[in-house]
């Protein structure tokens, strides 16, 4: 049999675009195999967020090609988008696929390469289908027309749409009658879910009460979405269905106002203060995690000052930290990128100590309660899964509890904000769940998913 290997860097919407070209090759008959094993197509989801994306993309293209001389490597998103925008190449690469006909790589690699299907290799490790996951991401928007000053993104994914909400809520029925318990909804510009499209269906707040509404889907975690694009429709809906999760990632990139503006964000600190507080008050367990980028052109150490007082004020539960890296094409891009690599190193350092010390504080207030927790996969012999509200627990248990809800006693954090914690949960209840609990699957689709 043929054998594809896949790969995923940067955002959920990549993720869930790999897994459905993964489904693409394992319904032709391919076998899915580590990205790190022989295979006779590989394909690498590119990320263009920040240069160190770029070169890791790049690098997988290489490394690919070197695993196997022979194969078809095929890198798609947004590195690939700008790559053929600037007409130039991928040392390593077979072919490069823009981010519109990315849906049709199957197509395209049979185009190429007809006599794939007839292909044999020894995969080192085949991996399980998507079916076989407890938490999914599901698709629902797509493009952005922001032009934020530090992002490519409306460059590399020009056209805003979004789909049809029967057709979302038909694949989440599909996902929970696979066994799916959480969805992850996501996309490009997610709080733009509908806008001008013309089908007049429903906005996101009354898509997520469909979603969370499907038979066998006990979650629904909403992806990153614009503080701007948060109504008070939807704060309602998180605050009145116990399936949506109280988790809201709000992309911020900076607590200072000079910078905000540079950025192009619209938006100011307070504006987004504000919003927390409402959410805070609506939904009192909700996680708020965020994006923050250091040495932007134009950040002094007062405006550095004022992001790191900002973060604090605030108590983020989890916080991707940037150093800044111009984009080509964006209007950061123009101005002087006067923040040198080592003030950024210094200003990520001490960011990240703030975010830190705030992860570590959410967790530690919920202490000694007891939380739902998915159990997702064994780690080093222990379970490991999230609460409703994004904490990640460690705890003892038997493994066939793989998919389940369970009550867990939060003991005690680590050092990475996790908490380690008990398995609260009767005897004859336990007996009960292992008696009907499925073999256990313990890895995902195929992605090894690097965030930049």
């Amino acid at each position: 049999m043929p054998v594809a290997a896949l790969t995923t860097l940067g955002c959920k919407v990549n993720q869930y675009e790999t897994e459905r070209i993964a489904e693409d090759f394992a319904s032709a008959g391919f076998v899915l195999t580590d990205f790190d094993a022989p295979a006779d197509v590989y394909i690498i989801n590119s990320c263009s967020v920040t240069a160190a994306a770029d070169k890791k993309s790049r690098y997988l293209a290489r490394k690919a090609s070197r695993t196997n001389p022979n194969a078809v490597v095929v890198m798609t998103g947004c590195h690939s988008q700008q790559v053929l925008d600037h007409g130039e190449w991928v040392e390593g690469a077979t072919l490069l696929i823009d981010n519109e006909d990315k849906m049709r790589i199957f197509a395209k690699v049979l185009e190429h390469a007809p006599e794939i299907l007839s292909y044999s290799s020894s995969p080192a490790t085949v991996l399980p289908a998507r079916e076989r996951r407890t938490r999914a991401t599901l698709k629902v928007q797509d493009g952005c027309t922001h032009f934020c000053g530090f992002c490519q993104i409306p460059f590399t994914r020009k056209v805003k749409a979004s789909r049809h909400w029967e057709e979302i809520v038909a694949e989440t029925h599909a996902l929970a009658e696979s066994g799916t318990r959480e969805i992850i909804v996501t996309g490009v510009c997610v709080g733009a879910y509908d806008e001008g499209t013309g089908s007049g269906g429903p906005d996101l707040a009354q898509l997520l009460l469909k979603v969370a509404a499907v038979p066998g889907i006990a979650r629904v975690r909403l992806s990153s979405i614009q503080p701007i694009e948060v109504s008070d429709a939807l704060i309602e809906a998180f605050a009145s269905h116990p399936n949506l999760c109280p988790h809201l990632h709000l992309s911020c990139q900076s607590g200072d106002d000079t910078i905000l503006r540079a950025m192009n964000r619209p938006y100011d600190a307070a504006f987004y203060k504000e919003l927390v507080r409402k959410l805070r008050v609506a939904v009192p367990d909700v996680a708020i995690t965020t994006d923050l980028i250091v040495g932007y052109p134009g950040e002094s150490e007062v405006l550095h000052q004022n992001t790191l007082a900002f973060a604090r004020e605030i108590g983020f539960q989890k916080t991707h930290c940037f150093r800044y890296s111009p984009r080509d094409k964006t209007y950061g891009a123009t101005l002087k990128d006067d923040v040198s690599d080592e003030e950024k190193k210094q200003r990520h350092a001490e960011l990240q100590t703030v975010v830190d010390a705030s992860n570590r504080a959410f967790t530690e207030r919920y202490l000694g309660q007891t939380l739902s927790v998915l159990v997702e996969h064994p780690e080093g012999g222990t379970l490991t899964g999230f609460t409703t509200n994004y904490i990640k627990v460690r705890f003892s248990g038997p493994v066939a509890l793989y998919g389940a809800l369970v009550p867990v006693r939060l003991d005690a954090v680590e050092n990475d904000g996790s908490a380690l914690g008990t398995l609260v949960l009767p005897d004859p209840e336990l007996a009960r769940m292992l008696a009907h609990a499925p073999r256990p699957k313990f890895q995902s689709l195929a992605m090894a998913t690097e965030r930049f």
